[in-house]
């Protein structure tokens, strides 16, 4: 019975929108002041620069760049947010592009 839900469940993983995958992300980062701090400080992002980068697609790509470079980050993410690494993938895929994986 697994193998028809599967199909449905990759279609709900690319439908997610792009963008609220990266807004959760950076609500959970923002609740993680450790992952945050080290974030900012690899992307020279200042805090007070925050609301206006989550408007740049680039900004999106580097925070999921971000946690795609190291899985035991995305697998946190994914758990505390209830998120499927698929979304995160499809997110990425979408603001990064295919080249980049």
């Amino acid at each position: 019975m697994q193998g028809p839900l599967e199909p449905r469940q990759k279609d709900k993983a690319a439908a997610v929108d792009p963008e609220e995958t990266a807004v959760t992300l950076l609500g959970w980062l923002a609740s993680e002041p450790d992952m945050m701090s080290r974030f900012l400080a690899l992307s020279g992002i200042q805090a007070p620069q925050l609301r206006q980068a989550i408007n740049d697609p680039g900004f999106l790509a580097g925070m999921l760049d971000f946690v795609m470079a190291h899985e035991p980050s995305l697998m946190a993410f994914c758990e505390t947010t209830n998120t499927r690494p698929e979304t995160v993938v499809a997110a990425w895929h979408h603001y990064s592009g295919p080249a980049m994986d």
